[in-house]
């Protein structure tokens, strides 16, 4: 008898931090639900949690350490380890370690590796790839509120009249809030949604308001927001007055931004400026969210703290639908937050510039070489690794070689350093190249700990399955290799809820709670006493945890009391500025982000087939009058250029996109293309105050790109393509589609045969002047490759041709079939995937609309279940519904719910 067992854990991908319910079986992983009990998601998962059972296969897997590519065992792993860190130690200082972590980590892996390099080893050279999405707002939050508090929590959003959403596409990086928000409009249509970005995104599906601002101005907007606002005397003056320092510095930098000279300086109507600044005045529950397109800039952090000024100054915090929010990209980006994982922090929210806080903790550790400055922030460190500053560098589960701006650097600088350590779950990152040491770690479903989430929910991840091969936990590694380095005593854990109880002690340690305060805003000393089975079944909850609040707080300062010398919020007054880089006449400005059903560099999202069905490939936006400027087309070839580095991807040819700008995705690694690393092109600037990077605004050309030959190659065996062409690459259930690229040659049969030696039996097109070539290649009548090849990329129906691969052809004419791309009943073709979750097509959703099948997205879900899921496809499935429908009263109606 097969008994199903439910396993209640966390997802791993963005900062909603969703509950999962994974559904195991024989110690198997066979489905997974969205947590009914959960606060943040409440039983709904965006397309990737989905679809996160079908990428826990050991395919691709690390299975043992090595050193210098030699299998060895973990002591052996361990010792060597050890012993040259030591080595480099003990010749060249502390500082000339260095880690790099990640937000993927459990904050129990992130409180060991700050104990040792922070206590132990003795250098702040330990930061994080979280430096590159939000240590901005970090920085903004400290100086404030004095603490890297986030005051608000999801239900804000649900309770505003007023949402603001800045630099984030929501509906595709934050599915299941976006999802929340639009259940709240359709509730409450008088609530007001306006979305702020250079870009028209499937966010503004639901915004009454879009302000395509000039990329990078947002200073300049808030800033005169918060003059329309002191202008208009539309403030709250109790608590300016109560709980505010420097509201006179602020009007007096504020004085010159007027509505008018703000609208030229965004680049935005001048009526729709006012009518968000009307709204932001009128309305008491205003709730501005912000994310990548704010923090991630040479100015940052002064753009976060301009929103932050007008939330103060109107008293719109630390109230029910009302808050600036910031909300994190990864899964535990705050769980590091909360245990000094950025190199200019320490453990528990203390200050690491701050005398008194280093002693709180070297007691408490009873650290022998507690650290006493700032390490290096992630750009600086690798510029010090590429110096030879820093001899040894460990990176623990990501991939710098693809995330990183100016990644083609970090290539070269990993090449020089003496000792690169390498913990990942998989074994063919972009990193694993450029490693001395290779360390197998565990992954989502394996491991065991802790996780905190934007509005600050701490949930549990729990292991239910059992690793492959000799995977450990990145608690385990990191504390025995700390052990071998003589710390026995500090780092003898027996697992993750040790760990946690330490880390909850410390966040009580010398923090005294008066008048139902803490000293510091980071307090989770009420679970220090959690038994074993207690931190097993710890229920999500929201720091802190402590006496005053012992099942949690949802909302911070609601008392005006912040964390500063003198309990009152700092008002910064900020000179906004555009981006360090304009672009030259020749050059566009380039914009990096997020798609939907992908996930940093692919190495999890890819292994789900379906979520490479809705984009396959990577790709460039440009507006049709660019476009058209370029002599560039839609669906072409194009290549991005900057300082002798190239990205190469087809054009989707877009009026969502302003003429000055460009956007690209940052998913594909070398992995899935030959020239599509968009971080690559990243120049390496950086907030002067956070470190963090300005992936939102670089300067590149772009021109197009006319190959002799292009085509789709789909094959069930292994292909490596000739060095002569450029390529993209997408796993299928059944084999791997190539999309093939040669600027020079012209494809013929002798290269086909070459390439597909075992294949007997052919069948080919071809014409007279040799530039067509389409061929089915079968080994004992089942098909084993497909190419269809010309000037042009060949049209095809991609489901259709990838589910034939591997099926039997004994027949001429069905295999001559193969060769339109297309199935011999139109019925059949489906067309690009629209809903993930149930790999609706859309053809087959244009020919409902058409039939009267459907008329509306909700009458779509009821027929083919699209968009009845996640809600990711909603936008698009509206869009459908608009230009195909059979009755425009339906889309009325719809559009109104």
């Amino acid at each position: 008898m097969n008994i199903t067992e439910t396993i209640k854990t966390t997802c791993p991908y963005c900062g909603v931090g969703c509950g999962v319910d994974a559904k195991i079986q024989q110690g198997n992983l066979i489905a997974v639900s969205g947590s009914t009990e959960h606060p943040a998601n409440q039983g709904r998962l965006c397309v990737k949690g989905s679809a996160l059972h079908e990428t826990v296969s050991h395919q691709g897997r690390m299975l043992s350490p090595s050193i210098a590519g030699q299998t060895v065992d973990w002591n052996t792993a361990y010792s060597h380890i050890a012993e040259k860190l030591a080595d480099i130690i003990a010749q060249h200082g502390p500082d000339a370690v260095a880690m790099y972590v990640s937000g993927q980590i459990l904050t129990e892996d992130y409180y060991v590796a700050n104990k040792l390099m922070k206590g132990f080893i003795g250098t702040s050279n330990i930061d994080t790839n979280s430096r590159l999405c939000m240590s901005s707002a970090v920085a903004a939050h400290k100086r404030a509120f004095g603490s890297d508090t986030v005051p608000g929590c999801y239900e804000d959003l649900e309770l505003a009249d007023l949402v603001i959403i800045t630099g984030s596409n929501l509906a595709w990086a934050h599915p299941i809030v976006y999802q929340r928000l639009a259940k709240a409009k359709a509730e409450r249509p008088d609530m007001k949604i306006v979305v702020i970005d250079p870009r028209k995104t499937a966010s503004c599906d639901i915004a009454d308001l879009h302000l395509p601002l000039k990329p990078g101005s947002d200073g300049f907007l808030f800033n005169g927001l918060a003059h329309y606002l002191i202008a208009h005397q539309k403030l709250d003056r109790q608590f300016i007055e109560q709980h505010c320092e420097g509201f006179d510095a602020l009007s007096e930098s504020v004085q010159q931004q007027t509505l008018a000279q703000t609208a030229i300086d965004c680049d935005v109507p001048e009526a729709a400026l006012n009518t968000l600044y009307q709204w932001f005045a009128e309305y008491e529950h205003s709730v501005t969210l912000f994310s990548q397109g704010i923090n991630q800039s040479s100015s940052g952090v002064d753009k976060g703290n301009a929103i932050i000024n007008c939330h103060l100054i109107t008293g719109k915090i630390g109230k029910p639908g009302a808050t600036p929010f910031s909300i994190t990209g990864q899964p535990n980006a705050m769980g590091g937050r909360e245990v000094g994982g950025l190199a200019n922090q320490l453990a528990a929210h203390l200050e690491l510039k701050n005398p008194e806080s280093l002693d709180k903790v070297r007691r408490f550790w009873d650290a022998p070489n507690m650290v006493h400055k700032e390490g290096l922030k992630a750009v600086d460190m690798f510029n010090a690794v590429d110096s030879g500053q820093i001899k040894a560098i460990w990176i623990i589960a990501t991939n710098p070689v693809v995330s990183m701006p100016d990644a083609d650097k970090i290539k070269q600088a990993l090449t020089k350093c003496d000792l690169v350590i390498v913990s990942d779950s998989s074994d063919s990152t972009d990193t694993l190249p450029f490693a001395d040491v290779c360390l197998p770690a565990t992954t989502w479903g394996e491991k065991d700990g802790t996780v905190t989430n934007s509005d600050r929910t701490i949930s549990r991840q729990r292991g239910f399955i059992a690793p492959p091969g000799e995977a450990q936990n990145d608690w385990k590694i990191i504390c025995e290799v700390a052990k071998r380095m003589g710390f026995e005593e500090a780092f003898d854990f027996t697992g993750s809820a040790d760990i946690f109880r330490e880390h909850a002690a410390l966040s009580g340690f010398e923090n005294p709670e008066a008048n139902g305060k803490s000293e510091r805003d980071f307090d989770i000393s009420g679970l220090t006493s959690l038994t074993d089975l207690e931190y097993q079944t710890l229920e999500p909850i929201q720091w802190p945890v402590n006496q005053t609040y012992p099942q949690g707080r949802k909302r911070f300062f609601d008392d005006g009391h912040f964390y500063t010398p003198t309990n009152k919020a700092n008002l910064i007054s900020i000179t906004p500025r555009l981006p360090t880089y304009a672009a030259d006449c020749d050059q566009l400005i380039l914009n990096t982000g997020r798609i939907r059903d992908q996930w940093h560099t692919m190495t999890r999202t890819g292994k789900a087939h379906r979520l490479l069905e809705h984009i396959a490939t990577p790709y460039v936006e440009i507006h049709p009058h660019t476009a058209e400027k370029f002599d560039i087309k839609n669906n072409s070839l194009v290549s991005l250029k900057d300082r002798n580095i190239e990205y190469i991807a087809r054009t989707k040819v877009t009026d969502t996109q302003r003429k000055d700008s460009l956007f690209v995705p940052m998913h594909w690694s070398d992995a899935f293309a030959s020239h599509a690393r968009a971080n690559s092109l990243v120049r390496p600037i950086q907030d002067a105050l956070s470190g963090q990077p300005e992936f939102k605004h670089s300067p590149v050309t772009i021109s197009p790109l006319s190959p002799h030959w292009q085509g789709i190659l789909l094959t069930a065996s292994d292909f490596t393509p000739d060095k002569t062409m450029e390529w993209f690459k997408t796993p299928l259930a059944n084999g791997t589609l190539w999309e093939l690229i040669d600027l020079n040659n012209t494809p013929d049969t002798d290269w086909l045969s070459a390439a597909f030696p075992k294949v007997s039996e052919w069948v080919q097109l071809t014409d007279s002047n040799q530039r067509y070539l389409s061929a089915a290649g079968f080994i004992d009548n089942q098909l084993h490759i497909v190419l269809l090849s010309g000037p042009e990329l060949p049209e095809y129906d991609k489901s259709w041709l990838g589910s034939q691969v591997g099926e039997r052809f004994p027949a001429d004419q069905d295999r001559l079939r193969l060769l339109s791309g297309f199935p011999a009943d139109p019925s059949m073709q489906t067309g690009k995937t629209i809903c993930s979750c149930y790999q609706v097509g859309e053809q087959t959703i244009i020919n409902a609309l058409k039939n009267g099948d459907a008329c509306s997205v909700e009458s779509l879900g009821s027929t083919l279940k699209c968009g009845s899921n996640c809600g990711s496809c909603i936008p698009e499935l509206r869009t459908l519904v608009n230009d195909h429908s059979c009755d425009s009263v339906s889309v009325e109606t719809d559009n109104a719910a």
